[in-house]
């Protein structure tokens, strides 16, 4: 499962394939004072990491989850407290941190209530609609007092959203899935940040009828769908071109538009969602459409 979109359980495999673990993690701040610039902080979650790091921060951070320390370059040397969803306690409180970030799973509710009574303060975080990510930038930004570099990344990013608006107006967008997982399947359904950017981008996400975010569907109804464009985050482009060809008759498979992309790049709620934006339009329009985003803008 896509570790940086789980914010609830949603599968109980050991080992969560990327791209749907990368989509369920994500960080509403909540607990942040304006003007509050905390000096050490544990971060528990790969999402809240990036942002850290994106605006300049990573001196801030004392430790990390596993999978941010594997994932993330800038962190890499960082002591580890644990998995994302099997944290250390003592680990943690080693670090003497100011205070620790992370998302409300179910997992870590219980660790959380274990630092609080420690008198850790903890910085909780949820993320499932585009907005909510835009204020995590904010907010993380304020927390280590660095806020006009969080309103730089915003910007970014709101600047793409509005050039995505502009070529979604002027197109009549496909059908489109993007699965996060082949196997079972879970997809993007409706009310989140990957629908939101789709919809910018004129696109019809055909798992809008579902009405959680990040759905299981059957194969049969994967096919019923009909979808004009596959967007597979799955790891392995060979894998998802090799996977759908098994089923012939998906239009997308049939003109030649299965796209497997970064999980990385798409579905994390995070801070490089401008970069996101242009991938999405490359995959649904083609190279000329990707030219029209701000190249300063992709960086």
């Amino acid at each position: 499962m896509n570790p940086f979109l789980l914010c609830r359980r949603v599968a109980h495999s050991a080992i969560r394939p990327l791209a749907l673990s990368l989509v369920l993690l994500g960080g509403l701040a909540v607990g942040a004072a304006a003007g509050e610039s905390t000096k050490r902080i544990v971060s528990l979650n790969p999402s809240l990491t990036a942002i850290l790091v994106a605006v300049g921060a990573q001196a801030n951070l004392v430790g990390v989850d596993d999978y941010s320390a594997s994932r993330i370059p800038e962190v890499a040397s960082l002591p580890r407290v644990g998995g994302l969803f099997s944290p250390s306690l003592e680990a943690v409180t080693a670090l003497r941190p100011d205070a620790v970030v992370l998302v409300p799973s179910s997992e870590q509710r219980d660790f959380r209530g274990r630092l609080e009574e420690l008198g850790v303060p903890v910085i909780a975080f949820e993320n499932i609609q585009f907005e909510d990510v835009l204020a995590n930038i904010r907010g993380m930004g304020a927390l280590v007092g660095r806020e006009a570099e969080a309103a730089r990344r915003i910007d970014a990013v709101v600047r793409a959203r509005d050039e995505a608006r502009r070529l979604g107006a002027s197109r009549q967008g496909p059908g489109v899935l993007v699965i996060l997982q082949r196997d079972p399947i879970y997809v993007v359904g409706s009310g989140n940040f990957i629908e939101e950017m789709l919809v910018a981008l004129g696109a019809r996400n055909l798992a809008a009828q579902f009405p959680g975010p990040y759905p299981r569907v059957a194969v049969e109804w994967l096919v019923a769908s009909a979808p004009d464009v596959l967007i597979d985050l799955s790891p392995g482009a060979e894998e998802a071109l090799a996977h759908w060809s098994r089923w012939p008759s998906i239009p997308a498979v049939a003109k030649g538009r299965v796209v497997a992309l970064d999980a990385e790049e798409i579905s994390m709620p995070g801070p490089d969602l401008h970069r996101a934006y242009k991938q999405l339009a490359v995959a649904l329009y083609g190279a000329s459409a990707g030219a029209r985003f701000d190249p300063e803008n992709s960086r």
